[in-house]
């Protein structure tokens, strides 16, 4: 997944901008009712109209997960579609790398649908008279793409989802898990810059949606595509989502990080909407480490390890090298008899000290520092030490959080 801090400063892909959706056969006069303050049920009660969206305003960054999710009937999936023209908006603008879509042609949108902005739907909609690999390129096959060439992207769509193997297989040969895959796959083919997923996992059992959210964070990774995520399951927002806009009745109620969500509710409706999440498995390894400081390089010696460890008040120290590669961790006992000794410090470095990825989530880490003589070491890809995790840092952030069964 994409570290939110890095999505900022690569700029919006999509801008929403003061979007209002109503439903009904005259909705720019039904407008004016909502402009002078009328409720929604008000307006339905007088004109008939639905008020689907209401002065949506939001950006997406290139790169991230933007997950739009509510309980049914907040307007989501209205919005989805309004990103892609699917629906059209009643007023406001949607603005495409800057360029507003409201406002282009028939042609156009058929080109931004079938070349920048892929669609999965909750329903597999595969074409049972075809094979899977002729599923995967039919998008291809409709911008006019030569068949050999469409053959070969359909067939690294189809290896992206790991479902090489079953090309000529068709529909009612697959599971339901494995027909996602395809329509995944087929939305992938034209390698769009943006793709909209429409609940696209909520028809699957609760293994393979489990097992498919993993599987579109794997793509992610490799990918980097922009994808806009439709849900009414929190877990899944907080598992996918880079952001959630959290949606009721037409209305964003609060966009923010998956902990900011869950630790700075708006009001009293996110408040009730998070209230029975299980922190320990949103919160991760980077929001419960302490900084490392101190640290001492490997070629330090014991006594100047005890003054570190005297100031700091502390009975252990973690060993780093070069560029704070992670090389162990040293008590105070063993310096105070090293230098008595006048033993160097690799001398009495242990080096298989217990380490973690600072993605690591606080529901792995539980029974992990259980165990755990020492603090945990909290390393990123290159084994740099990154910070400290002790019991109390665990406890306390549980505890701001709202705490955990």
């Amino acid at each position: 997944m994409i570290i939110p801090s890095l999505i900022n400063n690569l700029g919006p892909i999509i801008e929403v901008r003061n979007l209002t959706k109503i439903f009904g056969p005259r909705p720019l006069k039904t407008l004016s009712h909502l402009q002078r303050g009328c409720s929604v049920k008000e307006i339905r009660e007088k004109t008939g109209h639905i008020v689907a969206l209401q002065n949506i305003s939001f950006s997406v960054q290139k790169g991230e997960i933007f997950v739009l999710m509510g309980l049914s009937g907040c307007g989501k999936s209205t919005l989805l579609r309004c990103l892609n023209r699917l629906i059209e908006p009643t007023t406001g603008e949607v603005f495409l790398d800057g360029d507003d879509i409201v406002s282009a042609s028939a042609d156009q949108m058929k080109s931004i649908r079938r070349k920048r902005m892929s669609m999965v739907f909750q329903s597999f909609a595969l074409l049972p008279h075809r094979n899977i690999l002729e599923n995967i390129a039919f998008g291809l096959e409709i911008q006019g793409m030569p068949y050999e060439e469409r053959v070969q992207e359909a067939k690294k769509s189809l290896d992206l989802v790991g479902l090489s193997g079953y090309e000529y297989s068709y529909p009612d040969q697959l599971s339901g898990g494995m027909q996602q895959r395809v329509g995944l796959a087929r939305a992938l083919a034209s390698s769009p810059d943006i793709l909209l997923m429409d609940e696209a996992f909520s028809a699957l059992d609760p293994i393979i949606r489990r097992d498919m959210q993993n599987e579109l964070l794997d793509i992610q990774d490799r990918l980097e595509k922009t994808i806009i995520f439709v849900s009414h399951d929190l877990d899944e927002a907080l598992k996918l989502g880079s952001r959630i806009a959290l949606m009721k009745a037409g209305e964003i109620i609060q966009i923010g990080t998956p902990e900011e969500i869950l630790t700075k509710p708006k009001n009293e409706f996110v408040e009730r909407f998070v209230e029975d999440v299980d922190l320990s498995r949103v919160l991760t390894a980077k929001d419960v480490m302490k900084a490392p400081d101190p640290m001492i390089h490997v070629t330090s010696g014991p006594h100047v390890a005890l003054r570190m460890m005297q100031e700091a008040g502390i009975s252990t120290l973690f060993v780093v090298g070069k560029n704070r590669e992670l090389k162990g961790i040293i008590t105070a006992d063993d310096a105070l008899q090293a230098g008595k000794e006048g033993l160097p410090l690799l001398d009495i470095v242990i080096p298989d000290v217990v380490s973690i990825h600072h993605d690591t989530p606080v529901s792995e880490i539980i029974p992990v520092i259980a165990e755990s003589r020492f603090p945990l070491a909290v390393i990123n890809e290159e084994k740099k030490l990154k910070g400290v995790i002790v019991r109390g840092s665990v406890l306390a952030a549980l505890g701001r959080s709202g705490g955990t069964e």
